[in-house]
Protein backbone atom coordinates (compact mmCIF):
# COMPACT_ATOMS: atom_id res chain seq x y z
CA UNK A 1 0.00 0.00 0.00
CA UNK A 2 1.80 3.09 -1.24
CA UNK A 3 1.49 5.48 1.73
CA UNK A 4 3.02 8.32 -0.49
CA UNK A 5 0.45 11.30 -1.71
CA UNK A 6 0.76 13.39 -4.37
CA UNK A 7 0.29 17.07 -2.70
CA UNK A 8 -1.16 19.53 -5.11
CA UNK A 9 -2.42 22.99 -4.84
CA UNK A 10 -5.47 24.61 -7.37
CA UNK A 11 -7.12 27.91 -7.43
CA UNK A 12 -11.60 27.92 -7.96
CA UNK A 13 -13.19 28.73 -11.09
CA UNK A 14 -16.12 30.38 -11.22
CA UNK A 15 -17.23 29.21 -14.94
CA UNK A 16 -17.33 25.80 -17.17
CA UNK A 17 -17.81 25.52 -20.19
CA UNK A 18 -15.76 25.18 -23.34
CA UNK A 19 -14.97 29.12 -23.65
CA UNK A 20 -13.80 29.43 -19.91
CA UNK A 21 -11.77 26.65 -19.93
CA UNK A 22 -9.70 28.11 -23.02
CA UNK A 23 -9.25 31.19 -21.37
CA UNK A 24 -8.09 28.90 -17.87
CA UNK A 25 -5.35 26.91 -21.07
CA UNK A 26 -4.63 30.15 -21.95
CA UNK A 27 -3.50 31.90 -18.46
CA UNK A 28 -1.12 28.61 -18.30
CA UNK A 29 -3.86 26.33 -15.82
CA UNK A 30 -5.45 23.44 -16.69
CA UNK A 31 -9.06 23.37 -15.99
CA UNK A 32 -10.06 20.37 -13.81
CA UNK A 33 -13.05 19.07 -11.76
CA UNK A 34 -13.10 16.94 -8.43
CA UNK A 35 -16.50 14.51 -8.07
CA UNK A 36 -17.78 12.13 -6.20
CA UNK A 37 -18.74 12.00 -2.57
CA UNK A 38 -22.34 12.51 -2.72
CA UNK A 39 -21.51 16.10 -2.96
CA UNK A 40 -21.63 18.81 -5.83
CA UNK A 41 -18.75 19.08 -8.35
CA UNK A 42 -15.63 21.36 -7.46
CA UNK A 43 -14.45 23.23 -10.72
CA UNK A 44 -10.54 23.74 -10.19
CA UNK A 45 -7.73 24.68 -12.03
CA UNK A 46 -4.22 23.48 -11.18
CA UNK A 47 -0.80 24.52 -12.57
CA UNK A 48 0.29 22.86 -15.81
CA UNK A 49 3.71 22.17 -14.89
CA UNK A 50 2.69 20.99 -11.46
CA UNK A 51 0.28 18.40 -13.33
CA UNK A 52 2.66 17.02 -15.69
CA UNK A 53 5.26 16.50 -13.22
CA UNK A 54 2.66 14.59 -10.94
CA UNK A 55 1.22 12.71 -13.69
CA UNK A 56 4.47 11.24 -14.90
CA UNK A 57 5.14 9.83 -11.54
CA UNK A 58 4.61 5.90 -11.62
CA UNK A 59 1.83 5.39 -9.76
CA UNK A 60 -0.03 8.58 -10.17
CA UNK A 61 -3.50 7.10 -10.94
CA UNK A 62 -3.28 4.28 -7.85
CA UNK A 63 -2.31 6.79 -5.49
CA UNK A 64 -4.43 8.88 -3.12
CA UNK A 65 -3.60 12.89 -4.07
CA UNK A 66 -4.44 15.84 -1.53
CA UNK A 67 -5.49 18.31 -3.37
CA UNK A 68 -5.96 21.94 -1.77
CA UNK A 69 -8.12 24.49 -3.24
CA UNK A 70 -8.34 28.06 -1.67
CA UNK A 71 -7.67 26.71 2.31
CA UNK A 72 -10.08 23.92 1.78
CA UNK A 73 -8.02 20.18 1.35
CA UNK A 74 -9.13 17.48 -0.69
CA UNK A 75 -8.80 13.76 -0.55
CA UNK A 76 -8.71 12.50 -4.00
CA UNK A 77 -7.80 9.75 -6.52
CA UNK A 78 -6.56 11.42 -10.19
CA UNK A 79 -9.29 9.43 -12.35
CA UNK A 80 -8.10 11.03 -16.04
CA UNK A 81 -5.83 13.63 -17.65
CA UNK A 82 -7.17 14.18 -20.94
CA UNK A 83 -4.48 15.03 -23.37
CA UNK A 84 -4.50 17.27 -26.82
CA UNK A 85 -4.54 14.73 -29.52
CA UNK A 86 -1.85 17.13 -31.25
CA UNK A 87 0.78 18.30 -28.60
CA UNK A 88 0.62 15.66 -25.39
CA UNK A 89 -0.21 18.48 -23.48
CA UNK A 90 -2.69 17.97 -20.68
CA UNK A 91 -6.53 19.92 -21.66
CA UNK A 92 -8.60 18.42 -18.41
CA UNK A 93 -8.21 16.65 -15.53
CA UNK A 94 -10.64 14.55 -13.22
CA UNK A 95 -10.11 13.71 -9.68
CA UNK A 96 -12.53 11.28 -7.52
CA UNK A 97 -13.27 12.68 -3.81
CA UNK A 98 -12.89 9.60 -1.61
CA UNK A 99 -12.97 8.66 1.95
CA UNK A 100 -11.68 5.89 4.00
CA UNK A 101 -14.52 4.20 3.33
CA UNK A 102 -15.16 4.35 -0.71
CA UNK A 103 -14.45 1.19 -2.19
CA UNK A 104 -13.68 1.90 -5.62
CA UNK A 105 -12.14 0.24 -9.12
CA UNK A 106 -8.45 0.68 -9.93
CA UNK A 107 -6.30 -1.69 -11.95
CA UNK A 108 -2.94 -2.65 -10.46
CA UNK A 109 0.16 -2.85 -12.31
CA UNK A 110 2.02 -6.51 -12.22
CA UNK A 111 5.86 -6.40 -11.87
CA UNK A 112 7.43 -10.30 -12.98
CA UNK A 113 10.97 -11.03 -10.86
CA UNK A 114 13.32 -13.66 -10.74
CA UNK A 115 13.06 -14.17 -14.42
CA UNK A 116 16.49 -15.35 -14.77
CA UNK A 117 16.16 -18.12 -12.19
CA UNK A 118 13.62 -19.61 -14.18
CA UNK A 119 14.28 -22.75 -15.87
CA UNK A 120 12.05 -22.36 -18.57
CA UNK A 121 13.05 -18.98 -19.34
CA UNK A 122 17.15 -20.61 -19.26
CA UNK A 123 16.14 -23.15 -21.91
CA UNK A 124 14.78 -20.78 -24.28
CA UNK A 125 10.90 -20.42 -23.40
CA UNK A 126 9.37 -17.05 -23.54
CA UNK A 127 7.72 -15.02 -20.91
CA UNK A 128 4.00 -14.44 -22.27
CA UNK A 129 2.41 -12.24 -20.07
CA UNK A 130 -1.10 -11.63 -20.72
CA UNK A 131 -2.10 -9.61 -17.89
CA UNK A 132 -0.27 -6.29 -17.41
CA UNK A 133 -2.87 -5.16 -14.93
CA UNK A 134 -5.56 -6.19 -12.51
CA UNK A 135 -8.18 -4.94 -12.23
CA UNK A 136 -9.51 -4.77 -8.23
CA UNK A 137 -12.36 -3.86 -6.03
CA UNK A 138 -10.72 -2.09 -2.64
CA UNK A 139 -10.55 0.99 -0.40
CA UNK A 140 -9.36 3.81 -1.41
CA UNK A 141 -7.15 3.94 1.76
CA UNK A 142 -5.77 0.36 0.76
CA UNK A 143 -4.59 0.51 -2.63
CA UNK A 144 -1.83 -2.09 -3.19
CA UNK A 145 1.15 -0.47 -5.21
CA UNK A 146 1.42 -3.40 -7.54
CA UNK A 147 1.23 -7.11 -7.66
CA UNK A 148 4.73 -9.38 -7.55
CA UNK A 149 4.52 -12.53 -9.59
CA UNK A 150 8.13 -14.53 -8.67
CA UNK A 151 8.78 -16.77 -11.67
CA UNK A 152 11.29 -18.63 -9.27
CA UNK A 153 11.35 -22.54 -10.41
CA UNK A 154 8.51 -21.84 -13.62
CA UNK A 155 9.58 -24.43 -16.37
CA UNK A 156 8.10 -24.45 -19.84
CA UNK A 157 4.73 -24.73 -20.34
CA UNK A 158 3.81 -23.88 -16.53
CA UNK A 159 1.59 -20.48 -16.09
CA UNK A 160 0.71 -18.59 -13.17
CA UNK A 161 -3.22 -17.84 -12.45
CA UNK A 162 -4.48 -14.32 -11.31
CA UNK A 163 -5.80 -16.96 -8.15
CA UNK A 164 -1.76 -17.95 -7.51
CA UNK A 165 -1.50 -14.14 -7.31
CA UNK A 166 -1.02 -13.16 -2.78
CA UNK A 167 -4.04 -10.81 -2.60
CA UNK A 168 -4.04 -8.29 0.71
CA UNK A 169 -7.27 -9.00 2.52
CA UNK A 170 -10.18 -6.84 1.85
CA UNK A 171 -9.52 -6.71 -2.13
Amino acid sequence: MSKNKTVLTAQARAKAGKGAARATRRSGNIPAVIYGGSKEPVLISLNEKDLVLASAKKGFFTSLCDLSVGGQKFLVLPREVQLHPVNDRPEHADFLRVSEKTIIRVEIPVRVINEKSSPGILKGGVLNLVRHDIDVFCKATEIPDEFVVDLDGLDVGESIHIEDIKMPAGL
